[in-house]
């Protein structure tokens, strides 16, 4: 196909599914499950037309879903409004670092005596799978800030914190492969002190830091000169900076992204506390909720409540679209290439993954919470797999991961993954109308 042939698909692609999006929401086979359909039928499979390998094209798409991951991140912490003391943050840091642990461990002993992998390559595997996508969980993310939901903020902020603290693990099954199995002290320090503390705190004071530090600056500059125009950039500047920031002093880029997405959060919140006498209205929501951003122009006179809200309303304007987009492409080339990387012998694996060792984890690190069963039996369900793998998977072989074993390790990440955008798509909408039933009686 020529390149407009391939720009007039892609026009239709995208037109077809805005306009057939009410339609498509009533049907059991999510829009990300679409997508995945799309890139199917176009690969080797169905049509050939396009045929892409993550592994030949490994550094594209490290790249590519980084950028996605990132503004995913970026935009699931502004959307958290809670104090960071709120004991809401509790079970999100509790499910992106006990429960991840175990699933981490648990993935690694079962993929190593069901595939045969090293305890390298099966520790790499476990980090590729454990944690949950960021991306692709918009069905069961906070809606907005005003999103009080216990679930949907445990599930947001598990999924913002466990892409930064499952990479250290993929750092050192590739330290332990090189090595041949035996890991020096130096080597083990290293990955301890920086590749893993570090890494984590690292990323996110810095991605917090300067979300708040902008947030405050963008709020003062834009009331100073009564400045109404867009702000997307603002955005755009903080998701590059927070990023490319950590990444340059080895902390966790994607901490960071998330983290300035809080602090952007938090500066919002203490605009509104110093100015208690300038909100617009009665209720104490949001700054972005308490200004229109598409009649900007004809608001009233300029204070820094409006102005931070305009700030914030435009970054989440401009995160979600770009998180969309990406997230389409991305979900369309997972389609396309599990015809290269599919093992039907995953499917076992993936089984025991979603109904054995992910929900036992997250029984584990509940007990005695307090918490509903019917709860626990969520939060272990809806853990979706997605961007974040791809990215994972990508990156092990930009860092010289290659032959037979690490072929084994992708054919079984990608399925897995595949499966998993599928049955946890297809399961969440009935799960969630269940348990609002169950809420109301």
């Amino acid at each position: 196909m020529t390149y407009l042939a391939w720009t007039a698909a892609t026009g239709c692609l995208l037109l077809l599914m805005s306009l057939s999006y009410g339609w498509i929401s009533r049907v059991p086979v999510p829009v990300f499950g679409l997508y995945l359909l799309v890139g199917i039928v176009c690969g080797p499979w169905v049509l050939d037309v396009i045929n892409l390998d993550i592994a030949a094209h490994a550094s594209l798409i490290s790249r590519v879903t980084e950028i996605a991951m990132a503004a995913s991140l970026f935009i699931t912490g502004l959307k958290i409004r809670l104090p960071l003391n709120s004991p809401y943050w509790k079970m999100g840091i509790k499910l992106a670092l006990p429960a991840m642990l175990l699933t981490i461990a648990g993935i690694m002993v079962v993929s190593h005596f069901l595939t045969g992998l090293s305890w390298p390559l099966s520790l790499a595997l476990a980090a590729i799978l454990a944690p949950t996508d960021p991306v692709l969980a918009s069905l069961v993310a906070i809606n907005d800030a005003r999103d009080g939901d216990q679930l949907r903020i445990a599930l947001s902020s598990e999924a913002g914190l466990n892409d930064g603290t499952a990479l250290p693990f993929l750092m050192l099954a590739l330290i332990w492969h090189k090595a041949g199995g035996a890991i020096n002290a130096h080597e083990w320090l290293t990955w301890l002190s920086v590749d893993l503390v570090w890494a984590l705190l690292g990323g996110l004071a810095i991605g917090f830091l300067l979300g708040r530090a902008i947030g405050l600056l963008a709020t003062r500059s834009r009331h100073a000169q009564g400045e109404v125009a867009p702000s997307d950039f603002v955005a755009l500047s903080l998701i590059c900076l927070s990023f490319s920031l950590a990444m340059a002093v080895s902390a966790s880029g994607f901490l960071a992204a998330f983290a300035a997405g809080v602090g952007l959060r938090s500066a919002e919140v203490s605009v509104q506390k110093r100015h208690p006498d300038q909100k617009m209205v009665e209720d104490d929501l949001p700054a972005e909720m308490q200004v229109n951003p598409h009649t900007r122009h004809g608001l009233e006179e300029s204070n820094p409540i409006k102005s931070v809200g305009l700030v914030i309303g435009d970054a989440l304007s401009f995160g979600d679209t770009v998180e969309r987009i990406f997230a389409a492409a991305l979900v369309i080339i997972l389609g396309i290439t599990l015809a290269l990387h599919w093992d039907i012998h995953a499917l076992l694996l993936a089984f025991i993954i979603f109904v054995v060792i992910r929900p036992l984890a997250v029984f584990i690190i509940t007990w005695r919470s307090g918490e509903s069963l019917f709860h626990r039996i969520s939060l272990g369900w809806l853990g979706i797999r997605g961007i974040g793998s791809l990215n994972y998977i990508a990156w092990t072989y930009v860092h010289g991961l290659q032959g037979a074993q690490a072929n084994t390790l992708t054919n079984f990440a990608i399925t897995i993954v595949t499966v998993s955008v599928l049955v946890h798509g297809i399961s969440v909408t009935p799960l969630l109308t269940l348990r609002r039933k169950r809420e109301n009686h």
